[in-house]
């Protein structure tokens, strides 16, 4: 769970430095979505056992 968030984390701030942004966007949009994906993995595995 913490690896799809800090990958995603990472990966906003790539994108924002690599784009040259002046507000953090792409670490914004793409921390939320990890978090979102980490929660539904979990949720998805707890629910099959």
């Amino acid at each position: 769970m913490i690896g799809v968030i800090v990958s995603t984390a990472l990966g906003g701030k790539y994108l924002d430095k690599w784009l040259n942004t002046s507000f953090p966007v792409f670490t914004l949009v793409l921390v939320l979505f990890g978090v979102f994906a980490a929660l539904y993995l979990v949720l998805k595995d707890l629910l099959k056992k």
